[in-house]
């Protein structure tokens, strides 16, 4: 047997080892891993820089443009209405071209610093700028930063759509080389200027210089060249003629960046930012632009959507809208006559119309105002007090919670802490039916409602049907004393109208290319219930009454409609909202500096201009009655004579007076129940059926131990109208 030596143990002890050793000289698995990931970003890296060479060698060997400086686009964006009718054409109304040796040195520097602070060291495109602004909008998660050149916006304008694809950004980088390689850079400057869209009209700066200031380029400030300069980014949304101040603030962030690039002295700047915008008139609209404030309204969704003001204006779409052009029409005549028939004729005198489908949401007409061309404001979206307007809401809330319109309320004075809301003319009735209250748009009745239900219940019906301004917690609100938007409070009724189902409006049906292709289709309406159809119902009926012989009856149709009407203290907002089962429209008359009409009321100018207005609706959507289940009014409520009229007046003021609106009501005779002493939801049963529950959407909020007692006076009359 061999003898085993000693160190022949100590080889092998070290062999066994070695595979040890190797085995913690491997790579651990986390090390292993981040070596792959460094070898793939440098790999990663390594193709991008491929890509980008080859992309810039492939841009370099392109040819140029042939006859590029004779070339001029020729693709218009229309607007047309749901029958067909054109109500706007994106052309140029006023369009003047400049040479680049007329157009003074501030202003190209202005645009050049605003634009593309690069213009005169690139070939046509800044792929680093490019790479800059999609990490800047990827960490935003929105558009926050552009990328495109002067010379791309050239392209895009010259030859390409504005579709916000990946395939046109890359066509108008080529374009762009393009260009650059066929004209020189003070050509693409010069073609950029005449061409590009600076609002209200004005392609080009020449032209837009004398639609705002109604002067030549070179006559302008440097203030003036500055706002010209901030335009093409947003025309609409930096126009001083549709908003001034951001006018002013996108005008002076084009003199800070002049400032950085050292185009201008401090002097300058600071002279320049502390300098008033002077306008010239405002251009007339009209011929190009049959329903203006509802295109502004479209243009507005259309850039939810994604859409620029440049996009639109530029881009050769079909934009068929859900504006109803007949309606429109008579809207539109409807406010001037019926304004001037009250000498409502100065410029601050003011109306507004909105008017939708409550069963699919389309919006068929829109007014922000009466002279668009005077002003742009939109009105339709201002806040401004509902007055008696608003009680349809306390009164949806009582039902809700268990009241029916015969109810029996005590129309008497009431006091709450240290306020005595009072009736209109301080005429009181008894005890009368709940409708009865609502027919004569009683206050202290709204108040004794609000109540009786709760602040809070009243606040979650007004919110669940789309009122979305701050309501104060306060009773007042049952008079309207906060402001709401007339587009929200016209919305709301249709509620009334639908079922208890809220309809959200819209504005766009279809958008197509100049090819035809359809980009954009309306999706399905949004439809939410928010009432019960019992309450729709009953509001309707009630709502009924305030037409055929209450405070309304100037808007009477002769056909099956609701509606309500709405007056503030001192007669400063003056509205009425109505409805057929197809069409629901709002109208508010007032002065925009908020001064007093002096005796406009909801049931004169706003009641005629609705019943001008929805005797064309009628006439096209139907003149059926509400598909409720019938609602019995107790016949002993409160019976009236109508008012005398006076001789004197014109026609539609006689109409108007006939309502009641400006009267007191004569020879009340109130039911024979005795005297409540506060509302009873238990003692009447209605001549059907019961008392409907609570609806579920609605519940009955719990009332606050202390409730909100107005300490401040006066607030809106409500009109008791």
């Amino acid at each position: 047997m061999a003898r085993i030596r000693r160190s022949d143990y100590r080889n092998n002890d070290q062999f066994a080892r070695k595979p040890a050793a190797a085995r913690r000289r491997q790579p651990s698995g986390w090390s292993l891993f981040v070596r792959n990931v460094r070898s793939f970003f440098v790999f990663s890296i390594a193709c991008v820089l491929a890509a980008v060479v080859a992309f810039e060698l492939y841009l370099s060997s392109l040819s140029p443009i042939r006859n590029l400086e004779d070339f001029k686009p020729n693709i218009v964006t229309q607007f047309y209405s749901y029958d067909g009718e054109v109500i706007k054409t994106f052309t140029a109304y006023s369009s003047k071209k400049a040479n680049i040796n007329e157009v003074p040195e501030q202003l190209k520097k202005a645009l050049i610093a605003t634009e593309d602070k690069n213009f005169y060291r690139h070939h046509g495109y800044d792929l680093t700028g490019l790479a800059r602004s999609t990490i800047q909008n990827v960490i935003a998660g929105h558009v926050v930063q552009g990328a495109s050149t002067i010379t791309q916006q050239l392209s895009r304008i010259l030859f390409l759509s504005n579709e916000k694809t990946f395939d046109r950004k890359i066509k108008e980088i080529i374009i762009a080389a393009r260009i650059e390689k066929t004209i020189p850079k003070d050509k693409i400057l010069e073609m950029y200027m005449n061409n590009v869209y600076l609002g209200s009209g004005a392609y080009g700066v020449a032209s837009a210089s004398e639609t705002y200031f109604n002067k030549s380029l070179d006559k302008c400030s440097l203030a003036e060249l500055a706002l010209i300069a901030g335009l093409p980014q947003a025309p609409s949304v930096y126009s001083p003629f549709n908003n001034m101040d951001l006018a002013v603030q996108r005008r002076n962030q084009v003199l800070l960046r002049m400032l950085k690039m050292k185009y201008i002295t401090r002097e300058e700047y600071d002279s320049a930012k502390e300098e008033k915008v002077k306008l010239t008139n405002v251009p007339r609209f009209y011929t190009t632009n049959k329903a203006p404030y509802f295109t502004d309204y479209v243009m507005a969704e259309l850039e939810k959507m994604g859409f620029d003001e440049t996009d639109i204006s530029q881009g050769g779409y079909k934009i068929v809208t859900t504006l109803d052009y007949q309606m429109q029409e008579k809207l539109n005549s409807a406010i001037l006559t019926n304004l001037k028939n009250y000498g409502l004729t100065k410029p601050n005198q003011q109306a507004a119309v909105f008017s939708f489908s409550p069963i699919d949401g389309r919006i068929l007409a829109y007014a922000g105002g009466k002279d668009y061309t005077a002003s742009q404001y939109d009105r339709v979206q201002a806040v401004r007090p509902a007055g008696s307007a608003f009680k349809p809401f306390v009164y949806a809330a009582a039902l809700e919670h268990g009241l029916t319109p015969n109810t029996m309320i005590e129309d008497r004075p009431i006091t709450i802490g240290d306020w005595s809301p009072r009736n209109y003319g301080s005429k009181y009735r008894g005890n009368i039916p709940m409708y009865s209250a609502l027919t004569v748009s009683s206050n202290v009745c709204a108040v004794r409602l609000i109540k009786e239900v709760g602040i809070r219940a009243v606040i979650a019906v007004a919110k669940s049907l789309g009122i979305t301004t701050p309501l104060e917690y306060d009773y007042t609100i049952a008079l309207g004393s906060n402001g709401s938007k007339l587009f929200e409070l016209t919305r709301a009724y249709g509620a009334f109208a639908n079922g208890g189902y809220l309809v959200q409006p819209y504005a766009i049906e279809r958008i197509e290319t100049s090819l035809g292709k359809v980009v954009y289709k309306a999706p399905k309406t949004r439809v939410s219930r928010q009432l019960s159809e019992q309450t729709a119902a009953q509001m309707t009926a009630m709502l009924k009454t305030v037409i055929t012989n209450g405070t309304g009856r100037a808007a009477n149709i002769g056909v099956p409609c609701a509606g309500k009407t709405g007056t503030t203290d001192d007669y400063k907002d003056a509205s009425f909202v109505g409805y057929t089962p197809t069409v629901v429209t709002g109208v508010w008359v007032g002065n925009d500096d908020n001064t007093t009409t002096k005796s406009i009321q909801g049931g004169t100018v706003p009641a005629l201009i609705w019943r001008d207005v929805m005797k064309t609706a009628v006439e096209k959507f139907g003149k059926s009655d509400f598909d409720y289940p019938e609602i019995r009014l107790s016949p002993s409520g409160v019976t009236y004579q109508s008012p005398t009229e006076k001789s004197d007046t014109s026609e539609a003021k006689n109409s108007a007076e006939s309502s009641g609106e400006n009267n007191e009501f004569s020879d009340v005779t109130t039911a024979p129940s005795p005297a409540p002493s506060r509302v009873l939801p238990t003692t009447y049963q209605q001549q059907q059926n019961s008392a409907p529950a609570p609806s579920a959407t609605t519940p009955a909020a719990p009332k606050p131990s202390t409730p909100a007692a107005p300490t401040s006076a006066p607030v809106p009359m409500g009109g008791g109208r």
